[in-house]
């Protein structure tokens, strides 16, 4: 096979077929630039009741609390909003004003100071190039007029299953998601949308549970299937799934910051792949959710730990490692146990706990304190801060034999690791217990005050009989008072199966995140989950079973104007797909794909030299990529091999994690290197050759068939009549272009490893080949339905 850098010419001279496509087809209107919402209304809208949580405290975080916030250190003035007994305390010299007396405006200072002209006077200063709104300021005007109530954080109040709202004439909802979410609509004036159409509904369950496309068979069989519950057949099928345990654990990757080096400079090469294997395992059999997360935070310190159990802790063990010489190793053993404690809190409570390492949580009631507390949880193995080289596995850890597949980690594929056992980082505490100290500004050698293991005060008080440690940190993390656990997990999913939260932030669901926008649902979901055993797979079925999932994501100009980011829910949202399934969709549709479930990481097609160009010199298995060969260059992205400091470029422009910290919700961007990526990535050349292939073998002697196979198999629905004409004139173009040797046919099917057998002529297989490849590149085929 010629390598990649010497078929650029040949690449990009297909991929012009496929640019011209782009101003010649589109089978469904763009997804548009959306504004944010905008949140300034006029005076005339203030609440006729002024609530602290939803309407004042986002105030006053965002505008207020960088000087008059949380942090003891940063206050100015001597004045605090944190808290009322700070708010409602005297101020000044001599003690004799007040910023807020509830229930008077005259003799408050804050509302004075917020309606000042005078620039030495007004609050927010100028300075601070922070400002109130009029209605901003009215709706503080009210607040205090009403008696300035305070009330505590939203998120930190235990959830309460609230009363399901009552609709009359109630014809659109299938469960209580939908009563929820039509009160809003209602409220605001909208309508929800039609329901998608069949084709469009199989294609987004399929994506949104599996993370794979459906069959055209399997397409055929839903719409021929008329039963009142064949929707729910094929959501029970899914659910049922390998590719539904690889889907979650893809996503459960970023979450965990899972890679396949250690990163920093060498970045060397560690075996954490039979983790990744656990994962997988524990999805399949539905493992309760609060059971999954106890696993991989104390599994070595269940009563009843198995090697399972143990294996399970590697989540903690994903964080980054050095080996680089003349670091200090203490230096990066805190950095370690940083990340440990910064992992837990993003990924299980939603809170930025990071920001309290320094100081006093800016925002949020975190102190300092509390958060070297909470770093005494994961401060107490035995670990070292530097390897002393490549070779070294740092401790501690377990050995995964072939033995083992036979026993208790009989999930574990160990049929393709070049070794007969190996070696995986887990946890184990140190007989004794590690002294543990506040650090003077986050620094590893400025101990201050020594601190014990616990948790923050305003989320939960850590209860007297949990023992001080990680399974006791887990136990309350699932102790029924816990108010962020489970709003956390159902937001997570939500984001999963919707594409944004109902809170917006996931990663953050303290005082600067974003509000619930429908806060009863969220309760009521947390509460739901919490009942039914923590059951994922339940949770994700009455999702997707709601009438508000299978809504149509078609939207009208005037809810374009409304409601441009579906705030409200009044349609689906239109999603393009993730970096990983837009490459395996390619390799399904084409019939390349290998579904062979876990083992070690592969390295399929990338660009020639970038590794070679970016290695610290310490040599090593990381230094020169090595492509696979044969079946294993087709296995799903989740198996791709992650190396920290040159993670995949064609999932990076796709923006997938960089691994290097725990994500909880990726970025959504839309570059012109993500249009080349789809022209010129060698795998969706082949993927198209290996689809043309397909359709030739399937659909009979007629382009026009072939075409419509491969346009069906690509977006899930037949191409209606105007766009079968418009892709056969670009089958014919490019025949032409072929047979006047402007594209080289034996050069451009000889891209990629794929080798195939076939009687038909090589320019009509490339002509269509190239037509799949335009095919490839539609909107439509890359967005989830």
């Amino acid at each position: 096979m010629p390598s990649i850098r010497t078929l650029r010419k040949k690449m990009l001279l297909a991929a012009y077929f496929v640019i011209l496509s782009f101003f010649v087809i589109s089978c469904q209107s763009k997804k548009g630039e959306y504004a944010t919402i905008s949140q300034e209304q006029s005076v005339g809208q203030i609440p006729d009741s002024i609530d602290f949580s939803f309407h004042i405290k986002p105030i006053l975080s965002d505008r207020c609390f960088a000087c008059h916030g949380p942090d003891k250190n940063a206050v100015e003035g001597g004045l605090s909003l944190n808290k009322p007994e700070d708010a409602y305390a005297a101020i000044g010299e001599d003690k004799d004003r007040y910023a807020i007396v509830p229930g008077d405006l005259e003799k408050s200072e804050l509302i004075k100071r917020i309606f000042q002209e005078d620039p030495a006077l007004k609050m927010p200063p100028p300075e601070s190039n922070l400002s109130l709104s009029d209605y901003e300021k009215e709706l503080l005007k009210k607040w205090v007029e009403q008696g300035a109530e305070y009330k505590k954080h939203w998120a930190f109040v235990p959830p309460v299953s609230p009363a399901v709202p009552v609709i009359e004439n109630d014809e659109w909802s299938q469960n209580e998601i939908d009563k929820f979410v039509q009160e809003k609509l209602n409220l605001k004036g909208f309508m929800p949308s039609k329901k998608a159409t069949k084709e469009q509904l199989i294609r987004r369950a399929f994506f949104s549970i599996a993370g794979l496309p459906p069959s055209v068979d399997q397409v055929n069989a839903f719409l021929k299937d008329n039963a009142q519950n064949a929707y729910e057949k094929v959501v029970d099928s899914l659910l049922n799934t390998a590719a539904y345990a690889e889907y979650m654990a893809a996503d459960w990757m970023d979450v965990a910051r899972y890679a396949d080096t250690h990163g920093y400079q060498d970045d060397f090469e560690r075996t954490m792949w039979p983790w990744r294997d656990w994962v997988i395992h524990a999805f399949e059999k539905n493992m309760p959710y609060d059971e999954f997360v106890t696993y991989q935070l104390a599994g070595d310190m269940l009563s009843n730990a198995t090697k399972e159990s143990i294996l399970a802790t590697g989540f903690n063990r994903n964080h980054k490692i050095t080996a680089e010489g003349g670091v200090i190793p203490e230096e990066y053993r805190i950095e370690y146990v940083e990340d440990r404690t910064n992992t837990f809190s993003t990924a299980f409570l939603g809170m930025t706990m990071e920001c309290a390492r320094c100081h006093d949580h800016k925002y949020d009631p975190l102190s300092q304190k509390e958060h070297f507390q909470l770093f005494g949880f994961f401060n107490n193995i035995d670990e070292k801060g530097l390897m002393a080289n490549a070779q070294e596995i740092p401790k501690p850890y377990i050995t995964v034999s072939k033995e083992d597949m036979e026993g208790v980690l009989n999930f574990v594929n160990m049929t393709k690791s070049p070794e007969a056992k190996v070696e995986v980082m887990v946890m184990k505490d140190m007989p004794g217990q590690r002294e543990t100290f506040v650090l003077n500004r986050g620094v590893y050698d400025q101990p201050s005050e020594q601190v014990f293991p616990s948790t923050p005060e305003a989320i939960l008080p850590f209860p007297e009989e949990f023992p001080k440690n990680r399974l006791g940190l887990s136990k309350w993390l699932f102790h029924e008072e816990n108010p962020l656990t489970a709003r956390v997990a159902v937001n997570r999913i939500w984001q999963r199966m919707f594409g944004k939260g109902l809170v917006e932030s996931s990663y953050d669901f303290g005082n600067q995140g974003a509000l619930p926008s429908h806060p009863e649902l969220l309760d009521f979901l947390a509460v739901k989950f919490m009942k039914e055993g923590w059951d994922v797979k339940q949770i994700i079925k009455y999702m997707v079973l709601s009438s508000t999932y299978q809504q149509s994501s078609h939207i009208i100009e005037e809810m374009q104007e409304l409601d441009p980011e579906n705030t409200y829910l009044a349609r689906a949202s239109r999603l393009r797909l993730s970096a990983e399934m837009i490459r395996d969709q390619a390799l399904k549709i084409s019939g390349l794909l290998n579904e062979e479930v876990g083992g070690p990481s592969v390295k399929p097609y990338q660009p020639d030299g970038i590794w070679e160009e970016t290695t610290g010199g310490g040599g090593g298995s990381t230094s020169t990529y090595v492509q696979s060969e044969g079946k294993d260059l087709y296995r799903k992205s989740l198996y791709t091999f992650w190396k920290r400091t040159v993670p995949p470029p064609s999932m990076m422009t796709f923006d997938a994690s960089s691994r290097d910290l725990c994500a909880v919700q990726r970025q959504e961007t839309n570059t012109p290197l993500q249009a080349l990526v789809l022209l010129n990535d060698p795998q969706l050349i082949e993927a198209a050759r290996a689809l043309a292939h397909k359709a030739i073998d399937t659909s009979g002697k007629e382009p026009m068939n072939q075409i419509q196979y491969v346009f069906q198999n690509a977006t899930s629905r037949k191409p209606n009549e105007e766009e079968l004409k418009i892709l056969y004139e670009l089958y014919l173009d490019a025949l032409e272009k072929i047979e006047t040797g402007e594209v080289i046919t034996d050069e451009y099917l000889s891209i990629g490893e794929f080798s195939m057998d076939t009687d038909t002529a090589s320019n009509h297989l490339a002509a269509l080949a190239l037509t799949a490849h335009t095919i490839l590149n539609l909107d439509e085929t890359i967005s989830r339905g």
